[in-house]
């Protein structure tokens, strides 16, 4: 799966590609500042200045405010990597993604393994697609404490100690808090916010010992905006983004390894089978990503070696400002939503989730 070169991304033109046109140009502060420079110290700047003065001050205007946007995405980014660098040899280092065998885990471990990394997938489904040797697939329901435990065993005498691990299993029922049953809400729960706990007590120690490594946690636009028909799925990705920010502050200050990065993901509607007929709205604001489009960044940030976020569609970075509004709007926003789930039909192989000795058929991605 070659990365997408594209000038449009796959979702085609939207509010991003306009997002990025305007970050590279009008908040450039290395294309305004030479303007700026004009404008003050020749003499035809000069004058231009003195002709067109609103234009004048809109340019200033504008190199200050990218100048603190560069300087606060610095100091973000050193804050966040706890002003640390580290080093990564990707010929030695092994990569951990639960749920890999489908949607966007799938084009994850496709990219890493074309890029010559190995990768250890954890999911109870069986692999769909071909991979290399360097793909290890093991059978493991991260809905159990011991069987990841066991499986972790397996993993690290026969592959090695993964340096990376990618919380990437999730599942989506949605039913209302009414129509969903208890084994509904404990299926949920157990695979999108209580596995992130067991996967990384299971692998997390070797990375602290070495402090080298990186945790990435896939949670959604659902972490900010929870909907009628998903207020279980919205849960447990406000609980995985809590898990990042808790495990984040916890490797610095109870574990001592600053070097160890951490990665959130909050993508947005997604085209893959788990989401079949969910309704986003706005398609020119928040299109449906692509499962590629979600890997490529996913991957890219890996390879980078540095802590972060990433939101995509990058518009959805509206959605934690909801939680500062006022309820006259807030609680607007997340009735209209509704829409969204009228005519949800996503991915139901697992439909008896009851049965404690059967396994999974299938966890999808995120």
């Amino acid at each position: 799966m070659p990365i997408h070169q594209g000038i449009l991304p796959r979702e085609g033109f939207c509010a991003d590609v306009i997002l990025k046109l305007i970050r590279r140009t009008l908040l450039n502060p290395n294309l305004l500042l030479p303007l700026v420079l004009l404008a003050r110290f020749t003499k035809k700047g000069q004058d231009l200045s003195i002709l067109h003065p609103k234009a004048a001050r809109w340019l200033r205007k504008l190199f200050y405010i990218a100048v603190a946007r560069g300087v606060g995405r610095w100091l973000s980014d050193k804050v966040r990597n706890n002003w640390v660098n580290d080093k990564y040899d990707w010929s030695k280092e092994i990569v951990l993604i639960t749920g890999g065998s489908t949607g966007i885990g799938a084009f994850i471990v496709k990219l890493l393994d074309e890029m010559k990394v190995t990768v250890v997938v954890l999911d109870v489904q069986k692999m769909t697609y071909a991979a290399s040797s360097r793909v290890h697939h093991f059978y493991c329901d991260v809905r159990s404490p011991e069987n990841v435990v066991a499986v972790a065993e397996k993993v690290k005498s026969q592959v090695g100690h993964p340096s990376i691990i990618i919380n990437n299993a999730g599942v989506v029922r949605g039913k209302t808090i009414l129509d969903a049953t208890p084994a509904d809400v404990r299926l949920t729960f157990d695979v999108n916010a209580l596995a992130h706990y067991w996967v990384v007590q299971a692998f997390l120690p070797h990375i602290v010992a070495q402090n080298h490594g990186m945790v990435v946690t896939m949670a959604s636009y659902a972490s900010w905006l929870t909907i009628p028909n998903m207020v279980d799925y919205g849960a447990t990705k406000a609980a995985a983004m809590a898990f990042h920010e808790g495990l984040s502050a916890e490797l610095k200050t109870r574990y001592n390894a600053p070097r160890v990065r951490t990665v959130i993901v909050h993508p947005g509607a997604t085209n893959t089978e788990l989401f079949t007929g969910f309704k986003q709205g706005a398609p020119f604001l928040m299109p449906h990503q692509e499962p590629e489009s979600i890997a490529e960044a996913v991957v890219k940030q890996i390879l980078s070696g540095r802590s972060g976020q990433i939101i995509l569609p990058e518009t959805g970075g509206i959605w934690p400002s909801l939680r500062s509004q006022p309820d006259w709007y807030s609680f607007r926003v997340r009735s209209k939503a509704q829409t969204g789930m009228l005519n949800f039909d996503g991915r139901q192989i697992i439909e008896d989730p009851t049965t404690a000795a059967a396994p999974f058929k299938s966890i999808g991605s995120s």
